[in-house]
């Protein structure tokens, strides 16, 4: 059996594996550790406080490579270490490590935590388990902007937590199958995790996350244009996608979460943005698309299948890719 063939068994089993079971509760997940890793970092040097604009970016970028760089050779290193013990075991490690990396389960079981007590009327239960996914404030929101929440948090999250790193997966298991495609998806992770955790523009982030979120910017492009086309493809409307992401998507601050939310906007017909609270600061983030039918549940169901209908498409292409692959070069 070849490398490229084994990596990308690794790759599909992986994707099964998070559809199937997700991130069990209490789990040793890896980004457990990238996050207790920044912290610490973070907070032994103050953020940086103090320092020289350019020493606190230096400093934020030592952390932001040490992080993805250490995140890839420890995966590798573990997976070596198993597949020494046992081919199995490291296949094994691998598979399980691959998909504690997607997040296409979690991002699912979080929308239906939402819309359950939505649509049983239970308000403030939909907004206490929407608090626990999004940065914006959610006391105050009533069911249109907890709907728009969701609908936001699943358009992008679908790029974070399922595109990117199953497009880094694939990329290791056409490129780099020897080292199966776990140490690319962690390094991923590592770099969406720092974004999240210290890639904000105010204090006392602004500079010390600035390499941080400038790094995830780069990383996700790509995936996210990818992320749009197969919009366009699946959801048929391929010039409506086009026109309003070129049109709307340009106006988001972020390079990347406006082009994949306007895509979903597009493909479901409907508006996102609007005005937002984030602890205590009010933000008004642009429109993108328009209102063409409201958010509803029937709308957040038909995101979620679209963003599986997205992941499936990208695990086929990858086979077939990697069969013409290896008819060409005899692999």
């Amino acid at each position: 059996m070849s490398c490229q063939l084994i990596a990308y068994t690794i790759l599909l089993a992986a994707a099964l594996l998070d559809f199937g079971l997700g991130d069990p509760w209490g789990w040793p997940h890896p980004v457990r550790w990238m996050g207790g890793y920044i912290q610490f970092v973070s907070n032994r040097f103050n953020h940086g406080q103090g320092w020289p604009i350019w020493a606190q970016r230096l400093g934020g970028a030592v952390l932001t490579l040490s992080l993805i760089t250490g995140s890839a050779l420890i995966s590798w290193g573990v997976v070596a270490l198993g597949m020494a013990i046992s081919p199995l075991l490291g296949w094994g490690i691998a598979v399980v490590g691959t998909a504690s990396g997607f997040a296409g389960r979690s991002l699912r079981d979080a929308a239906i935590e939402v819309l359950e007590p939505l649509v049983a009327g239970n308000l403030e239960a939909a907004r206490q388990s929407l608090a626990k996914y999004v940065g914006r404030e959610t006391a105050q929101l009533e069911a249109p902007q907890i709907l728009r929440a969701v609908l936001e948090t699943v358009s992008e999250n679908t790029t974070d937590g399922m595109m990117a790193p199953l497009f880094y997966g694939a990329i290791a298991t056409l490129v780099v199958p020897q080292l199966t495609p776990l140490p690319l998806v962690m390094a991923y992770k590592a770099a969406s995790t720092l974004d999240s955790m210290i890639g904000y523009r105010e204090p006392p982030y602004t500079h010390w996350g600035w390499f941080a979120a400038k790094t995830d910017d780069v990383l996700t492009w790509l995936p996210c244009r990818l992320l749009v086309f197969l919009v366009a493809l699946c959801s048929g409307q391929w010039q409506r996608v086009w026109q309003w992401c070129w049109r709307d998507a340009p106006k988001d601050p972020s390079p990347n979460s406006g082009w994949s939310e306007c895509a979903y906007a597009a493909a479901l017909g409907v508006r996102l943005g609007g005005t937002n609270t984030y602890r205590g600061t009010v933000k008004v983030k642009p429109f993108l698309g328009e209102a063409l039918q409201p958010i509803d549940q029937g709308t957040i169901i038909a995101a979620l299948r679209l963003s599986r209908s997205l992941y499936l498409i990208t695990l086929t292409a990858t086979g077939g890719i990697l069969l013409v692959w290896s008819k060409v070069f005899f692999i």
